[in-house]
């Protein structure tokens, strides 16, 4: 047994699999104070910490929605909150089944010595940080490696820096018990085609993988996140139904935000729609979905998104 995540490792491969229950989903609530004030701005809601626990506790609460989510993803703010009545989100979600994971990466910064090109940051302190949310009730981790489709780009830099980074992540999440999601996002933004895509999202997980098992992360024990693999946003479109699972934000949050709109009474309407949005992508990953529940979230795509 490996001494890296040695204690960890059955609890790891448990935790893996229980995310990745057929049916099921993660629900990220994840949104940093940054994009949680676009959102709560878009409704006329002011960002404060209150509104934000309200908003996340009406998601959390709303009824039957957990028989459809293996996870939420918190920011570290949300993982110490509790509802109004007192109880720990983190303990609410897991009597419905749900299981906590938090974002523990702290965005990208500039690449040097490539075209705009990112890395992520974040892996200072992180050991201490994982074993914090660990023992906060956390069980599985993101983090997210941002790739672009350029000319030039990916540039192999760009590749074995972000590959190398979200290993690291790994293996320090691994070591105090959370289970790591492997996030190695190329973005759409751009005219390429879907084979160029596919090129890329080769070659990107292919360093990944490799960085993975250089840095003795146990791969049953980890996530992956990968990117769809599309033509780009300014480009012919090709339509493809590969879904696997479903990790949304926006997706799931957006009409929920607009029925909220801040006011208390319409706290059940809004958990009604996002029971039915999330009851829409249970269907759809199970080829279920006939197109009568969930209703319409709308164009989400926002180019050069940050978190």
């Amino acid at each position: 047994m490996s001494a890296y995540w040695g204690k960890y490792a059955d609890e790891l491969i448990r935790t893996a699999k229980y995310v990745a229950t057929p049916g099921k989903g993660i629900l990220a609530a994840d949104e940093s104070t940054t994009t949680i004030d676009a959102r709560l701005s878009s409704i006329n809601v002011e960002n404060t910490e209150a509104n934000r626990q309200a908003l996340r506790e009406m998601l959390f609460t709303a009824p039957g929605v957990h028989q459809y989510l293996s996870g939420v993803l918190m920011l570290e703010e949300t993982l110490y909150q509790k509802t109004v009545a007192g109880k720990p989100f983190v303990k609410l979600l897991k009597e419905g089944g749900v299981m906590t994971g938090i974002k523990v990466d702290t965005g990208t910064i500039p690449l040097a010595g490539t075209n705009d090109e990112t890395m992520t940051q974040g892996h200072d302190g992180l050991g201490a940080r994982c074993k914090k949310y660990y023992d906060a009730g956390a069980r599985f981790a993101k983090w997210r490696a941002v790739l672009k489709i350029g000319h030039t780009e990916p540039s192999e830099l760009s590749v074995q820096q972000n590959a190398q980074g979200l290993a690291r992540y790994a293996i320090l999440c691994q070591e105090n018990g959370l289970v790591p999601i492997v996030e190695p996002e190329v973005i759409s933004d751009g005219t390429h085609d879907i084979r160029k895509c596919a090129e890329v999202t080769e070659r990107v997980l292919s360093a990944c993988y490799k960085a993975l098992n250089d840095q003795h992360v146990l791969l049953e024990g980890t996530l992956l996140k990968p990117n769809m693999v599309t033509s780009g946003s300014d480009a012919p479109k090709t339509l493809k139904p590969w879904t696997l699972s479903f990790s949304y934000g926006r997706a799931l949050q957006e009409s929920v935000l607009k029925t909220w709109a801040g006011e208390k009474k319409n706290w059940v309407a809004a958990q009604r729609v996002l029971y039915n949005r999330a009851k829409a992508n249970s269907e759809a990953v199970l080829g279920k979905y006939r197109g009568d529940s969930g209703g319409e979230a709308g164009n989400l795509f926002v180019r050069d998104y940050k978190y």
